[in-house]
């Protein structure tokens, strides 16, 4: 069985971004772009109806690269279920309340049995403090944490 990814807006506005001079930056656009045909072709990638909204922000030329790319991926919606798991995630820190949309994330992904969530967000994503409050949080909820990581990492683990 291929496994169930859920890509969040960062992987997606990473693999779509001109070249970056930063080299930091150079080097997450270059992990994106290594692990892309992979997410596309070898698991079951996943977005939500925000990722689609928040890909659409912005300059109308990246906005449109942005989602064409996600023309691959199987769309979640974001149902009461999901909104009632943000909420709790938010009322018990897991995340900042000023970050719904994080919160969004990482509920559609756990409630729909994602088994990694792919992000560049390493403010209120994907940080050790941040990974433990949230799984605390999620399995207290009854369901199964996503791993939460970034391409490098998926890239590291030779998937």
């Amino acid at each position: 069985m291929k496994k169930r990814f859920y890509i969040e807006t960062t992987v997606v506005s990473y693999y779509t971004a001109r070249p970056s001079r930063d080299l930091l930056v150079a080097g997450h656009q270059e992990a994106t772009h290594e692990l892309w045909s992979r997410l596309v072709n070898d698991f079951e990638s996943y977005i939500s109806a925000l990722v689609y909204e928040e890909a659409s922000r912005g300059d109308s030329v990246l906005a449109k690269a942005r989602l064409d790319a996600l023309k691959p991926f199987t769309m979640l919606s974001i149902d009461d279920e999901v909104r009632l798991l943000a909420e709790k995630i938010i009322a018990e820190r897991g995340i900042p309340a000023e970050y719904p949309e994080d919160a969004l994330h990482i509920a559609v992904a756990a409630a729909n049995g994602m088994e990694v969530i792919v992000t560049w967000n390493f403010a209120h994503l994907n940080n050790p403090f941040t990974r433990i409050m949230i799984r605390q949080i999620v399995e207290n909820e009854g369901y199964v944490c996503p791993e939460i990581c970034s391409p490098e990492e998926l890239l590291e683990d030779e998937l």
